[in-house]
């Protein structure tokens, strides 16, 4: 700013006479203020605003330690919850020993509560595990980190992520059981489990058992399905194409087409169960290796026999069915051979498990007997009145056998001794070693025949035969040469008879002529016979004294 000098200009007026005034600079005020000055300052006032509210909105700070760092890139992958951002990966380095990745990462304010000991991280990248695909959403977006909210209450702040994502989250609701079979199968994490052909849940986890005689495998069932998993449920391999080729014929059975690729286990109730309390969490159950193991008789059961056939039992193997008149009455156990010492022969003894279950029921499916004396008296009974094990052919594709037990009016009487360790079961020739005997039999019936002396009058039957065929030949030879022209001329002369007789009896012939005058004059004697019957009925007399006279 400029100020003007009164007395200056005035002397320079005086001096210069109409010289123009010379301009001074006027110091500048302490408390001036420029209008320049609004915009940095309202940008540093937006700045602040803006540190402050990071700072106030920043979370805990954790780290999280991978095998990998695929897909991850500081200050770019978000960490999310239920697909809402959570956090940020702030820094990416490898551990001192190499042999893992330390991922650091920055949560969001209101966080930390979630921030506890079992809470699981993960990385999410498209990944293709036991047929499930997951993970496809960041072909486009690029991989991020899960995040599954434990409910422990012990905090944490460094994790170890997990290699694969989880089976199951938090907020799934449902049951773990334990099962325990022989092996796994083709089984594996995330396999399927079917009730009525249903996927309800999944498994989660497998390990060998320390004995190394079997395998423990972690399973998990979801809410509503869990209900239905009772004390009495059976669990069984339905991985694959279950084919069976045995003495029942064919059978084929999977639970669907994933089940036939990926494999997976299924659970059923036994029929004719009623409402029962589910099974509590982590019981454990027997994993069957089909749906017929797991619904076969229980071994308690069964009683432990022997049978010997002197046959073949080709065709016969381990596990065949045992059955009475087609009902299940067990299975076989064992076979092997014994040296009979005391009638010097080898025979072939096959062990079952005699299952009574089916054999000794009333009309309510109840046992009628129950204790172990009551049914060795039972079965001694039907063993009297004629009860036999007998080999049949079950399969005539496979010639696959079978123990039938049925009963045999006509067999030889036996009975049960039940102080040997096991009883012997009597038991009957097979129905083709039934059909070998009788052949065998009539064979013998056969050679004990003379056949060369019926063959030697058989013989002479035929050359008597052969003279006597010849006869007759030359008997029709005769008829023809002789008989045949006689025959002839009385036929013609049989026809000229017959050709006469018409002619007589024909209506205007005279044979009918003279007939009608020989009845006309029957027709007269009759009416003169009946005057003269008259005459006498009413003059008797006349018979001695004659007719009277008229006068």
């Amino acid at each position: 700013m400029f100020i003007r000098d009164n007395d200056s200009n005035s002397a320079s007026k005086t001096d210069k006479g109409d010289a123009l005034p010379t301009a001074v600079t006027a110091p500048p005020s302490r408390f001036a203020f420029s209008v320049v000055w609004v915009i940095p300052l309202v940008a540093a006032l937006i700045g602040a605003w803006l540190a402050w509210k990071a700072i106030s909105e920043r979370g805990p700070v954790i780290t999280l330690i991978f095998m990998s760092a695929e897909g991850l890139e500081p200050g770019k992958t978000p960490i999310k919850y239920r697909d809402v951002e959570v956090g940020k990966v702030a820094d990416v380095a490898l551990s001192e020993d190499r042999t893992s990745v330390i991922v650091t990462a920055q949560m969001r304010d209101g966080t930390e509560d979630w921030l506890v000991k079992d809470t699981r991280f993960w990385i999410v990248r498209p990944r293709v595990v036991a047929g499930n695909i997951s993970g496809l959403s960041t072909l486009l977006s690029g991989s991020y980190i899960g995040l599954d909210v434990g409910s422990s209450t012990e905090r944490k702040y460094k994790f170890r992520g997990l290699d694969v994502p989880p089976i199951l989250t938090s907020d799934l609701q449902g049951r773990r059981f334990a099962l325990k079979g022989e092996d796994l199968g083709s089984l594996d994490v995330g396999s399927p489990i079917y009730f009525r052909h249903i996927a309800v849940g999944k498994v989660l986890g497998f390990e060998m058992d320390p004995a190394g005689t079997g395998v423990t495998i972690q399973v998990f069932v979801e809410t509503p399905y869990d209900r239905f998993v009772t004390a009495d449920t059976r669990f069984w391999h339905a991985s694959g194409l279950d084919l069976t080729l045995d003495a029942n014929g064919v059978k084929i059975d999977t639970e669907s087409l994933m089940s036939i690729m990926l494999g997976g286990i299924a659970f059923a109730m036994p029929a004719g169960d009623g409402k029962v309390e589910p099974a509590t969490e982590n019981t454990a159950f027997t994993l069957y290796a089909n749906r017929s193991a797991a619904f076969a008789p229980p071994k308690t059961e069964r009683r432990a026999m022997v049978l010997y056939f002197d046959e073949t039992i080709r065709g016969l193997s381990v596990g065949a069915p045992l059955d009475f008149r087609g009902l299940p009455a067990g299975e076989v156990t064992g076979i092997r051979g014994e040296w009979d010492t005391q009638n010097h022969r080898f025979r072939i003894a096959v062990d079952i498990g005699l299952s009574w279950g089916g054999m000794i029921r009333n009309q309510k499916r109840e046992l009628i007997t129950t204790t172990r004396e009551a049914v060795e008296r039972q079965l001694s009974r039907m063993v009297e009145k004629g009860l036999r094990a007998q080999l049949r052919t079950g399969n005539l594709i496979s010639g696959q056998l079978y123990v039938a037990l049925d009963f045999f009016p006509s067999a030889p009487s036996a009975r049960l001794d039940w102080t040997r360790d096991p009883p012997e079961f009597p038991t009957m020739p097979g129905t083709l070693q039934s059909l070998s005997d009788s052949a065998e039999h009539i064979v013998k019936k056969l050679d004990k025949l003379p056949l060369d002396e019926i063959a030697a009058d058989l013989r002479k039957t035929m050359a008597s035969l052969n003279q006597t065929l010849k006869s007759v030949e030359r008997l029709t030879s005769n008829l023809d040469r002789e008989l045949m022209p006689e025959m002839k001329t009385t036929i013609i002369d049989a026809r000229r008879t017959l050709t006469e007789a018409q002619k007589t009896l024909a209506t205007d012939g005279p044979l009918q002529h003279d007939a009608r005058d020989a009845l006309n004059e029957v027709s007269r004697a009759a009416q003169s016979l009946r005057v003269m019957l008259d005459y006498l009925e009413r003059h008797p007399e006349s018979l001695l004294m004659g007719k009277e006279k008229q006068p």
